[in-house]
């Protein structure tokens, strides 16, 4: 099953935060980037007084597969789409500020 949704990026935000599990697959696509990964971890850090999101992908590249840590927080004005991928289905977040 598939679904489009849009929200800003807040409320895209806090949907990752409540929805993305580990194992799932999360496809960003920020400024001019397009990461596709598998999640291994999603966590609430505060810095400074403020609540970040950060998501650590297993990234499915064929040239790069690396695992990084994204602070979705640092990325929340360039978001463009969050792709959150599970075996029951597929939900299409497009972004609009």
């Amino acid at each position: 099953m598939k679904e489009e949704i849009v929200l800003n990026s807040e409320k895209a935000l806090e949907y990752v935060k409540s929805n993305v599990k580990k194992d799932d697959v999360l496809e960003l696509s920020y400024n001019r980037v397009y990461a596709p990964g598998d999640v291994l971890d999603v966590s609430v850090e505060e810095c400074f007084g403020e609540e970040n999101v950060i998501v650590s992908l297993h990234l499915n590249g064929e040239l790069v597969n690396d695992v990084v840590r994204v602070n979705l927080n640092d990325l929340e004005a360039d978001l463009l789409e969050i792709a959150h991928i599970t075996d029951e289905k597929e939900t299409i977040i497009v972004i609009e500020d």
